[in-house]
This record gives structure tokens, sequence and C-alpha cells, in this order.
């Protein structure tokens, strides 16, 4: 679909939170629309120290939560297998990544196309032993009356998990730990209780591909405990889907159905390709998709250059959609654009649902 996107927020617009760090990207934010018809986002900063060593990288970690501290590691590239976008491979069969992540606030204004604010230290960042290399790609949903943040942590102890804080005011946050172990991400909440529990969509990964990592659907009494698990949409071969998928942003009610917007990846030419498709789910059993984009037709593919190039080429990655407040049929799309900027499309229901077919 051949759409206007607009760019929102860019590197250059944020400071790094330490002397002598850049800012790499800023990228995937989740958001709700405030009592005010102003916009909430937590966006994710990434940010690296300045390295200028030939023979060495330079892998940041946080050393203390209370002060926002942070430090990092000098590791000879005689110790380096090889690099891989944000992610550094060593000999030894470890990892680390190049760049390390918080949460900054943006007000956006009522029509969600204007940033009116943007907090220039960190609003939410990881902490030591549990998210010391960071935390990323927050999803934010309100249910009743409260807000529940899903997020990325990663660490040394846990790996690559998600985990879950809720606020009443979107400015404290209290943090519930681990709800989805090591390797599930893209965790997005539903916004009620469907046949008496708690709903989530994640996408738990193996070593072992027997299957590609896929989004599951799993139930909660309590938002912290889940089971109940199931695979939902599977990838599919010789499609914009084939490699992975994952969720975006959480599921909106509609009168057709639970409506899911979400990411999948191919790959082509030795590069990956995110792009964005659409799925329809029955409201009081999501477990039955009603419709779902069709295999060779994505929704959004990257199409401008923020999205074709970037930290990472070739990726639009929607992680929050709001309705607009004119018009409730139409949705304000925000993701990712090659992880480093982020961009704003309207796109309407109707089209939305036109670029599905029938499961």
């Amino acid at each position: 679909m051949r759409l206007q996107r607009k760019i929102l927020v860019r590197p250059e617009d944020v400071k790094p939170s330490f002397k002598d760090w850049k800012v790499e990207g800023v990228l995937n934010p989740g958001g709700v629309r405030l009592k005010n018809g102003k916009i909430f986002l937590l966006a994710r900063v990434a940010e690296a120290p300045i390295h200028r060593g030939k023979n060495s990288v330079k892998c940041p970690v946080i050393i203390s939560e209370k002060e926002h501290a942070a430090s990092f590691k000098t590791i000879s590239k005689k110790k380096v297998e090889k690099e891989d976008g944000n992610v550094i491979f060593f000999t030894d069969k470890t990892c680390k990544l190049r760049t390390i992540s918080h949460f900054r606030k943006i007000i956006l204004d009522k029509s969600g196309l204007n940033v009116e604010s943007i907090e220039q230290s960190p609003t939410f960042v990881g902490c030591p032993h549990e998210s010391e290399y960071g935390v990323e790609d927050a999803r934010i949903t309100k249910i009743k009356n409260n807000f529940f943040m899903t997020f990325v942590t990663v660490s040394e102890r846990n790996g690559v998990s998600t985990s879950l804080a809720q606020s009443n005011d979107l400015k404290k946050w209290k943090r519930m730990g681990t709800i989805f172990q090591e390797q599930n991400k893209d965790v997005v909440l539903f916004p009620e209780k469907i046949n008496g529990l708690y709903a989530a969509l994640n996408r738990p990964e193996s070593s072992f591909v027997f299957s590609k990592p896929s989004i599951w659907i799993s139930y909660s009494t309590d938002l912290v405990f889940w089971g109940k698990e199931k695979v939902l949409l599977r990838t599919r071969d010789n499609s914009w889907e084939s490699e992975r998928n994952g969720a975006g942003p959480p599921p909106i009610k509609t009168k057709k159905g639970w409506l899911i917007i979400y990411h999948g990846i191919k790959k082509e030419k030795g590069k990956h390709i995110y792009s964005v498709g659409a799925a329809l789910l029955d409201l009081k059993n999501p477990e039955k998709i009603l419709a779902r984009t069709p295999k060779n037709n994505p929704l959004l593919v990257p199409s401008i250059s923020v999205e074709k190039k970037g930290f990472m080429d070739n990726v639009v990655f929607p992680t929050t959609a709001i309705p607009c407040l004119d018009n409730p049929k139409e949705l304000l799309i925000y993701s990712g654009a090659a992880d480093r900027m982020i961009t704003v499309m309207k796109l309407s229901l109707k089209e939305i649902f036109a670029n599905m077919e029938k499961c």
C-alpha cells in the first residue's frame, strides 16, 4: 500500500545520557492517548559510547539503576567471530550488544502527528542483574484504570526475556518482574479479559528449528503467571513472513473482531526485510482466526529512504496504534524505521480489512 509516512523523531532530536556517548536510534515506541487528548509515547533510545579504536569493540553495560550509571567493556577484536547489526558474536559463543537502550517520554499533540516535547533524560532504564544490557521495545496497554507495559530485558543472567511494569499515572512504574522467559519477545496484552482470563500474544524461540519463531497466545489470572499456551499465527513459506513474525501494537477491539497488526520477516538476496500485515481474531475465542493478510500482499513494506537505510536496513516495525480523535475508524500507526527513527502514518480500518482474506 502506498501511504504517506511522516518522520516523527530522529536521533539528533534526543540528547545522549552520558558525555562522549552517541544516540544511534530512537525507535519502537509504546503509547496511549491521554485524558486531555494528547498522545504519550515511551520511545526506545539506543545509544553507545563513542569508540575510535580499530582493534577493539566497546560493549556498554548498566552498573547502577539509582544513578543511571553505565560503563562499558572493551574487548579485543581478535575475540570477535562476527557482527550482525547490533549484536557482536564472540569466539567463546557468547554475544554482547554494541548499544544499550532505555525509554524516553515523548508527548504529541491531539492530532498525533506533531511532537510537543521530548524528555531529555531517561524516563525508564534497565538495572543491574536484570537488564544491565538495556530495556527495549515497550508496548503499553490500558486495562481498566491501570497501564501495563511489557518490555524486553537483556541481561547476562536472564538472557532476552520479557518483563512487566504497572502504573496508574504513566509516571511511576512498578516493576513486576519477568513474565516470559528467555527467549521470548514481542509480548502484547489484550485490553480486557477474555472468558475470565487475561490474554497475551508472544513470540517464543528455540535453539532447535523444528518450526520458525511465530506468534503464540497465552492466558493468565494475574498477568504474572502465564499458561494454556498455543501457537496462533505461524510463519508461512514463500511469503513476506517466511522467516519469523511477531506482534506489533496491542490488539484493537473492533466490531468485526480483535485486530492484530504484526510484523513479518523474509530473507531476500541474503538480507532480511521487515514488513507488516494484519489478522482478525474472534472476539470470544481469539484462537479462531477470521481473516489474515495474504502471503503475497503485505499491508506495509519498507518504502521510504529512512525505512530502507538505517541502523538496520529494510525495517518497518509497528509498535503502537491509536484511533484518531476526529475519526475513530482511522488509526495512527507508530513504527520504528530501520531501527533508527520513529515514523507515523494514518491508515483506515477499511483499508486494513480490505487487505485481508478470510481464513
